[in-house]
């Protein structure tokens, strides 16, 4: 029986440390320690939680068709247990409706942003973005792209400048904190999510007058897919088309529902 290498697989490709398992499970770190070096085996009235973690059944768990989650089936569950995703009928505020709505307010502990940083990171380097210089915008994305370059260095070794936007100038006239754009710098954009895209239209004008710079690319948490008032383009591709720069989204509305189907959530 392979549990313990599945348990330290499924615990590494999830991002999280045996200590923080160990929580999870009310139990000591050496409990996990002991499960990994195959020195001793779960409880079993402690399979259905360790399973419920990782997001596979039991019979996965225990090495029967182990389906390891990819990065966005994890997130989508990471958000659902963190009650930042629920399924439930809403109006945006473009008078679009969704079925389901993304509060990123409900992300507050160092542990939440830490494992939101990762897996911002990993859509970065899963979509090979060149990019120089990664900036957060004010107020939810200054949190996340913080956490993302500190993923980027630990998990990637990768060594970028970072600086955030400011809604309003400070007592200098100052629109940014941190590195000081150059012209040229390519940008990485973190923020939570896009709608119509006008109000992150604005904001990176505000940006692009600080410096002659290239939006690489702008990074979200997700995508809602709504189309401009004038426009028959959604607030991605206009930003998209406006910007000469991609937008990627962690997840999509396709994403979740798939993992709805799936029962991965």
């Amino acid at each position: 029986m392979m549990i313990g290498k599945n348990i330290k697989r499924l615990r590494v490709n999830a991002g999280i440390t045996q200590e923080q398992l160990a929580e999870r499970l009310h139990i000591s770190g050496q409990a996990v320690s002991k499960w990994e070096n195959e020195t001793a085996l779960p409880d079993i009235m402690l399979l259905p939680e360790l399973a419920d973690c990782f997001g596979v059944t039991i019979d996965e768990l225990m090495d029967y068709k182990l389906r390891i989650l990819t990065y966005k089936e994890r997130f989508v569950k990471f958000m659902v247990d963190n009650e930042v995703l629920k399924f439930k009928d809403v109006q945006l505020k473009s008078g679009a409706r969704a079925h389901f709505y993304i509060n990123s307010e409900n992300f507050t502990t160092n542990a939440q942003i830490a494992q939101i940083g990762e897996f911002f990171a990993d859509c970065i380097r899963e979509n090979n973005i060149e990019f120089n210089t990664i900036m957060g915008l004010a107020y939810h994305g200054v949190a996340f792209s913080v956490a993302t370059a500190c993923a980027l260095f630990r998990k990637y070794g990768m060594l970028v400048n970072y600086c955030h936007d400011r809604k309003t100038p400070d007592s200098r006239g100052r629109m940014l904190c941190g590195y000081t754009l150059q012209d040229g710098d390519k940008v990485v954009i973190v923020d939570d999510l896009i709608s119509s895209g006008k109000t992150l239209s604005e904001r990176l004008d505000t940006i692009l007058n600080q410096a002659n710079v290239q939006i690489a690319a702008v990074v979200v948490i997700a995508d809602r897919m709504v189309q401009q008032d004038t426009e028959r383009l959604t607030g991605s591709k206009f930003i998209e088309e406006k910007y000469h720069t991609k937008l990627y989204s962690v997840i999509t509305e396709e994403d979740i529902d798939y993992a709805i189907q799936n029962q991965i959530v």
